[in-house]
């Protein structure tokens, strides 16, 4: 009976041996199946393409080399396109290039030297019977003038007592040198087209001004801080909106009490839909990256929040009793990159994942253009049904994967977010993504690519302003450049809050 008894418990001990050594070896298999994901990760990160590389960045130093290869009569003659006839193809050329009639015209006349002007054979006068015209684009470089501010004097001959001297418009920033005009080029400069502050300054030395640095940047915080009261209309105007999309960036900066130079700040962004009547993209300057900021800064919305899966806005949606949308986008990212890291030339679950998602998203490009309630209905008759068969599909894959690998962190995304992303079949309005804030906040990433860094607190906060305006402009179909000239000429004489609502974006839309 003993010795049966020491067989079993023996038998025991070996299958818990074994068992034990199958999960050692199943958690090793684990481990090395992570770090080979991780390497495929970074050797695309290094030397792979970008599935969502901006393709206007793909040719930006070799773009002189690849349109040489074009034909130069299909590239720059004004002319309509043309079609070539060749044996068994018809090849139809590149549109040529036109010129707008809006643009201002100089005329330069050819004629023929007066000897010239008569016939060879008879020496008869000849007349003119018409002209031939072609157009070419010349440029004019940026050109500096010097306003100068001549402000009258009187006084009474009489009494020799009274003297009055005529009043000048009240100037974006008194006492200084720097007219509207030079301050809006410098922030459209720096703000939408990504040129560091350093080598506007070198620019401007070409043109024969020697300016320095830190005039320029403090230029810009005067004007971050003069269009304060158009940015409280804009976050009031935003708040309005049924839906706003938000996210957030890192920025550094240098000087910030209580916080070392490495540390992180972050800039916020808050957009509208694309399909609003009066577009608003916000950003924001803040320390970190709490709850606290988005529940300061959407402390009177009443809405819908689309937003990426960082649990940092959960607060204020429950605080505010906001809908919370998860966005697509990134549940797609993820499995994007659990394909990435798929043997070479193998399919696997990821790529289920995304035949799934690509879906939903068809659907969403055949329904843009139609009204909220054919949207709604589209949804619930074919997107709600892809829906259920990617639930289904989630419910069993779940089990069936490690956690920690790519495949099984893009499947705990999506079983996370689940509510969240399935709520924009609720409403034809809602959004599928977040690309909008996405989209809104990418010029400041690239801006930060060249200049790195804020110097300061006030610095941050007065680029938020400036990126705000500049980029709301562009969203309401403004010349960035031509609106913030007129924005640092009136806004320093307003005088009522009607005068600076007259100053919004869509109001100069109206007018012209």
């Amino acid at each position: 009976m003993n010795t049966d008894t020491d067989l079993s418990q023996k038998v025991q001990q070996l299958q818990g041996l074994l068992t034990a050594k199958e999960a050692l070896l199943t958690a090793k298999d684990q481990r090395i199946q992570q770090l080979e994901e991780l390497l495929l990760s970074y050797r695309h990160k290094q030397f792979g393409p970008s599935s969502e590389a901006n393709p206007q960045q793909g040719g930006l130093f070799n773009e002189a080399e690849v349109e040489s290869e074009a034909r130069s009569e299909s590239e720059d003659v004004v002319d309509d396109t043309a079609t070539v006839e060749v044996a068994g193809h018809q090849r139809r050329r590149k549109p040529r290039v036109s010129i707008s009639t809006d643009l201002p015209r100089e005329d330069i006349l050819h004629d023929l030297a007066d000897n010239e002007k008569v016939c060879p054979h008879d020496g008869t006068a000849l007349t003119c019977i018409g002209e031939q015209t072609s157009e070419q684009l010349d440029i004019i470089p940026a050109q500096v003038k010097v306003l100068r501010h001549i402000r009258k004097k009187y006084a009474c001959p009489c009494c020799e007592q009274y003297l009055v001297t005529a009043n000048k418009p009240k100037q974006p920033i008194e006492k200084s040198i720097a007219a509207p005009g030079l301050l809006a080029h410098i922030a459209i400069s720096k703000y939408a087209d990504a040129l560091p502050l350093y080598r506007q300054t070198q620019m401007f030395k070409r043109l024969g001004l020697e300016l320095d640095r830190t005039n320029l940047a403090n230029w810009m915080i005067r004007c971050g801080e003069l269009v304060q009261p158009l940015i409280n209309l804009l976050q009031e105007r935003l708040h309005e909106e049924v839906i706003v999309h938000m996210d957030e960036t890192p920025i550094q900066v240098l000087q910030e009490t209580g916080k070392t130079a490495q540390s992180q700040s972050y800039m916020w962004v808050q957009a509208s839909m694309g399909s609003s009547t009066t577009p608003v993209m916000l950003f924001h300057y803040a320390p970190s990256r709490t709850q606290s900021v988005p529940l300061a800064q959407l402390e009177s919305y009443q809405g819908a929040l689309m937003v990426d899966g960082y649990e940092g806005y959960q607060a204020v949606c429950q605080h505010n009793q906001l809908t919370r949308l998860g966005c697509w986008a990134h549940a797609r990212r993820k499995f994007v990159e659990a394909k990435r890291a798929q043997p070479k030339g193998k399919t696997g679950k990821a790529d289920q994942a995304l035949a799934f998602i690509q879906k939903l998203y068809a659907l969403e490009r055949q329904t843009k253009d139609a009204p909220p309630e054919k949207r709604y209905l589209a949804r619930q008759q074919r997107a709600k049904p892809v829906i259920e068969k990617i639930k289904q599909w989630l419910d069993k894959s779940l089990p069936q994967v490690p956690p920690k690998t790519a495949m099984g962190k893009a499947l705990g995304y999506l079983q996370n977010q689940w509510p969240r992303l399935i709520a924009y079949l609720d409403k034809g309005e809602y959004p599928i993504d977040n690309n909008r804030a996405e989209n809104a906040i990418r010029p400041f990433v690239i801006g930060r690519k060249n200049w790195l860094f804020s110097a300061s607190v006030g610095g941050a906060k007065a680029s938020a302003n400036l990126y705000s305006l500049i980029e709301t402009a562009k969203a309401n179909g403004l010349e960035p450049y031509s609106y913030l000239r007129q924005v640092f000429t009136q806004l320093p004489s307003v005088n009522s809050i009607e005068d600076v609502e007259a100053l919004l974006p869509w109001q100069q839309m109206k007018e012209t």
